[in-house]
């Protein structure tokens, strides 16, 4: 019985030191980034994490992170299952769904291992503070699948009635998504006991970004077709790895080499700052950058002043610019021409893009968000341009800093443009081929909105950048404002989603806003980018 409470007892004080340690963390980067919220942090006094009221709010703001953090991602992935269920043709709701959750969680089971992913708090327990890492790594495992098996039960209880499962079935889900996660973790630990190298989840290869692609489009492209497994099969499967998990336990409770594990995941960070004072994954990002920079010294550019810096510039990254614009511009070819294929053979194929053509532009907005080239091309730009012409004085002008902005704006425009322009036009002809409309003015206006929606990314990321400059010397990401406005954009993109508006309505006030946004854009570049686009330290 002491033996029993002696290590409920050891349990309770990792955990207790686990959840101080992320909480301090996570209360710093809080106060830190209220220090950096123009207003809000000039009022703050200069003693701010010696402050007791700031601090209790930041513990609070924690907490909510914490319970936010647990439950937001799996009520979105529900909602986005259970609303697939009404999407598809399919009248089996009951077999659709599960088939989704089967292997979507088997998908989710293998790439969010949670015991593979070398976060900071990690990093700090196990590393800098040398705490017990079996004890370490096996509470907070259990802790993650305590959340994940809440979520699940809630959930799934809550929407499940929805795909018409029955209460045994909705049952079975978080006891299936645990089963999952202890499966793939034992096997990952067994293939590291055996090979000696850590998968690191973080660092993913193109094997891995292929096997999620094909998964991915197996879950949601072949239900489009009415192709999926019955639901007695995604039982089985749930079934068989509830038992799976319940066999793993053993091999992850009693593996010995936690802390060998983590010190080769950690590798690149034990010495976290180099001589510079540059974290190392700062470095990392520009040794990345560099690499991808052409070292051609025959690259040269006949114009003259700010036109041939970025002519340089654009030539130079050809590979970190329109490279991966010319890649998704070609897989959006593809997946055009895949739907046109279609068409003629499963006309409820047609049916359904005829739909979401006319009723769903708002979802194209979250599309375009995803793809923009934005963060890629600020990042470039300032770790091999700005990072060293910001120490000039005539580079702050106010006339040389909007002209400049209008080249790069010009440019970052042109790379977005390509794929915007495939699935513009590629909307238009699917609209055709699938019936059609009786207004032919929907044609444009599909066609101009998606590269309205473009330009404004475009425009967007670029006024952003001038305007808070989040990058220290060392090419660190610092600045709290960047992140809440990225975390808004985002947010907005995600609700527009669940917006459902006529293609003309929608498409013209989209065509409205580009255009008087880019207007507030470069007004605000040149009356406040003198002031703001300067050097982090």
């Amino acid at each position: 019985m002491g033996r029993v409470e002696a290590g409920g007892a050891a349990v309770w004080k990792t955990l207790r030191l686990t959840f101080a340690l992320r909480n301090t963390y996570r209360v710093n980067s809080i106060l830190y980034a209220l220090k950096q919220i123009p207003l809000i942090g000039r009022l703050l006094p200069e003693t701010l994490y010696g402050e007791r009221g700031l601090k209790i709010f930041a513990n609070v703001v924690s907490v909510f992170w914490e319970i936010i953090a647990a439950f937001s991602g799996k009520s979105i992935y529900f909602l986005i299952l259970t609303g697939a269920v009404f999407l598809y043709p399919s009248p089996d709701r009951q077999g659709l769904f599960l088939y989704l959750m089967t292997v979507c969680t088997l998908i989710g089971g293998f790439v969010n291992t949670y015991m593979f992913n070398p976060s900071k708090d990690k990093y700090y327990a196990l590393i800098l503070l040398r705490m017990e890492a079996g004890a370490y790594t096996l509470v907070n495992y259990g802790y993650e699948l305590g959340k994940l098996f809440v979520a699940y039960l809630l959930f799934g209880l809550l929407l499940g009635g929805l795909a018409d499962l029955q209460i045994w079935q909705r049952l079975l889900l978080p006891f299936f998504a645990v089963g999952v996660k202890l499966f793939s973790a034992a096997s990952l630990l067994r293939d590291y006991k055996n090979k000696g190298k850590a998968p690191n989840e973080n660092k993913a290869g193109a094997l891995y970004w292929l096997i999620l692609l094909l998964g991915l489009s197996a879950a949601f492209g072949l239900p489009i077709l009415e192709i999926f497994w019955p639901g007695i099969i995604s039982l089985i499967i749930m079934a068989g790895f509830v038992l799976a998990g319940a066999f793993s336990l053993p091999a992850i409770l009693h593996f010995p080499a936690y802390r060998q594990l983590y010190q080769e995941l950690f590798a690149d960070w034990m010495n976290q700052m180099d001589k510079k004072g540059v974290s190392k994954a700062a470095a990392a990002a520009r040794k990345q950058s560099e690499k991808a920079i052409s070292a051609d010294a025959g690259i040269t550019s006949s114009r003259k002043g700010f036109e041939y810096l970025n002519e340089l510039f654009i030539r130079r990254h050809q590979r970190i610019l329109w490279k991966a614009s010319r890649n998704i511009a070609a897989v959006c070819l593809l997946l055009v021409l895949a739907a046109l294929a279609a068409i003629p053979f499963f006309p409820e194929v047609g049916v359904v893009i005829n739909q979401m053509t006319l009723q769903f532009l708002p979802y194209f907005v979250f599309i375009m968000y995803a793809i923009n080239r934005g963060t890629s091309f600020t990042q470039a730009l300032f770790m091999n341009c700005d990072n060293s012409l910001l120490t000039y004085a005539f580079y702050k002008k106010p006339g040389d800093l909007l002209k400049l902005f209008r080249i790069r704006l010009r440019e970052i425009i042109r790379i977005n443009l390509l794929p915007a322009f495939v699935i513009g036009v590629g909307l238009a002809v699917l609209l055709f081929a699938s019936g059609g409309t009786d207004a032919p003015s929907h044609y444009a206006v599909i066609v101009v909105s998606i590269l309205c929606m473009s330009i404004f990314f475009s425009v967007h990321y670029l006024m952003i950048y001038y305007l808070l400059q989040p990058y220290t010397v060392g090419a660190e990401l610092k600045s709290g404002t960047y992140r809440i406005v990225m975390a808004a954009t985002y947010l907005v993109c995600w609700f527009l989603m669940r917006v459902q508006m006529p293609t003309l309505i929608f498409g013209g006030m989209t065509i409205v806003f580009c255009v008087v946004y880019s207007v507030i854009a470069c007004v605000a570049v040149y009356r406040l980018a003198p002031k703001t686009f300067k050097l982090r330290m």
